[in-house]
């Protein structure tokens, strides 16, 4: 024991010697902390520039403009309305930010708009703010209006397109900012319905889609009025919305929230043992074909036993797995519970699966089991190659057959799925821990989990009485690739003669 232990202890010492390992243990510590920071940059930094030319009377124009900082104003509310319930704020019960179970309408984001918005509600609500939550972040606005210069009210066909031309696609050392969109409402829209969308790219469909709405209760309007109804009733049929109740549960607790939130830890376990699996291994087989090449080995195998060196690369390379992986657990605790923000707020109820002993036993069993039964195959491979290139040949179609199939895996579990083949691959011991582990968050059957833990725990025993003879039969063999035959003589505990 004290040999397996040396070894391993070596093992693990030379593989976090290594600047790769610490670039690899920084990965995810850094991506979380540039999470926040890349989400605000993948997202839309710049409103849509929006010129409204109005030839008519300027109603529609009008309205379409109030549409836009409507909608504004209700993403603003809905934001203040998700910050006081994730935050658990005491707010006023009348207040139309207060709740988040029916649609707000219009009267009351108009109301919210009049009385200062935001920045007024969070007045309000400071005496009743902990000082420990963040600051509101208001949302970045979608839209900009700029005004239409006068002289286009009187411009018609080509020379209004030639005008919208220079606004949207100026030319080049043009100081001007363009245009994204430009709305014309020519003269006489109410008799002949029809107005124009100009765009400097491919058009905004929500923009598209207020415009199409706004111009349609237009339309609806002027045609009641033209047909006798008055301009109060006319208004009112033509912008009367329901108050339509909203029965929903809180963030994260909906059954389909609530089952990917669930399935959040086991796949995130499934990736890590993907990902330290073949870092370590890579950096075990490396090590191994080292010794080899270096003559290393004849010497190391004049003091212990082959499979003593066996079982002593084995614990140092699950070590190192392990070491990796509790890291990126710690940041990821540390995430959820020291910082604050969305991602914190999504890791929270992830770890609620942690509270269950038998959900952690079975994660921490299949997840060790997993990683030795494929790191057997690393050793396997270092046994019998004599170099990197010996060793990429053998590699790529182990790596290949249990990779892709885990990939399809996880992403049918993602979608929820309890198909026949992700049963299938539950039974297959070189995909049993990661269909497992996977399984937990949509729900497997307990006697799956104990079935293919006895028949993951076999796999292993035999596994690792196969590679003691092949680390017995191959370790001091150099010089010649061996053949199918020999490999299977090897595996047999004999010599190729005596097969």
């Amino acid at each position: 024991m004290n040999n397996i232990l040396l070894v391993a202890l070596r093992e693990f010492r030379q593989i976090t010697r290594m600047r790769s390992f610490w670039l690899t243990l920084l990965i995810l510590p850094v991506a979380i902390s540039i999470a926040p920071l890349t989400q605000r940059f993948m997202g839309e930094s710049e409103a849509d520039r929006v010129m409204i030319i109005d030839q008519d009377d300027g109603t529609a124009g009008r309205e379409i403009a109030g549409r836009l900082r409507l909608e504004e104003d209700r993403r603003s509310l809905d934001a203040l309305a998700r910050y006081v319930q994730r935050h658990k704020i005491a707010a006023p019960a009348t207040a139309p930010w207060a709740r988040n179970d029916r649609y707000v309408t219009d009267a009351e984001v108009a109301r919210f708009a009049a009385e200062g918005g935001a920045t007024g509600a969070l007045e309000r609500l400071k005496p009743a703010i902990p000082a420990d939550v963040p600051d509101f972040t208001p949302p970045e606005p979608r839209y900009e209006l700029v005004t239409a210069p006068p002289a286009l009210a009187g411009l018609t066909g080509a020379a209004l397109d030639q005008r919208l031309e220079t606004l949207l696609r100026p030319a080049s050392g043009s100081k001007a900012d363009p245009l994204d969109a430009a709305i014309i409402i020519p003269a006489g829209f109410l008799r002949t319905g029809t107005a124009k969308f100009a765009s400097s790219g491919r058009p905004n469909p929500q923009l598209v889609g207020t415009v199409q709405e706004v111009l349609t209760r237009a339309l609806r309007q002027g045609l009641l009025t033209q047909s006798g109804v008055s301009a109060p009733v006319a208004t009112a049929v033509a912008t009367v919305t329901p108050n339509l109740m909203i029965a929903q549960p809180a963030p994260g607790s909906g059954a389909r929230e609530a089952l990917l939130v669930r399935s959040i830890l086991p796949l995130a376990s499934c990736y890590l043992l993907m990902m330290a699996l073949m870092l370590s291994g890579s950096w075990m087989l490396q090590g191994t074909i080292e010794e080899r090449s270096n003559k290393l080995l004849e010497t190391v195998l004049a003091t212990i036993s082959p499979e003593q060196l066996m079982y002593g690369k084995l614990l140092g390379t699950v070590a190192v797995g392990l070491t990796m992986i509790a890291v990126w657990i710690g940041c990821g605790v540390f995430a959820a519970f020291a910082t604050q923000g969305a991602i914190a707020d999504m890791i929270r109820p992830a770890l609620a699966p942690l509270t269950s002993w038998t959900t952690i036993l079975t994660m921490i069993y299949f997840f060790i089991a997993g990683y030795i039964a494929i790191s057997v195959f690393f050793l396997a491979v270092g046994a019998i190659s004599d170099s990197m290139n010996d060793a990429q040949g053998y590699l790529m179609p182990i790596i290949l057959m249990i990779l892709l199939p885990i990939t399809i895996l996880i992403q049918g579990v993602i979608a929820g799925g309890q198909g026949i083949g992700i049963t299938v691959m539950t039974w297959v011991p070189i995909w049993t821990p990661f269909a497992v582990l996977a399984r937990l968050g949509t729900g497997i059957p307990a006697w799956e989990v104990v079935g293919s833990g006895l028949l993951l725990a076999a796999f292993l025993a035999l596994q690792l009485l196969l590679l003691g003879r092949l680390y017995r039969a191959s370790l001091l063999a150099q010089g010649q690739k061996p053949t199918l035959k020999e490999l299977a003589a090897r595996l047999r505990g004999r010599s190729v003669e005596a097969a």
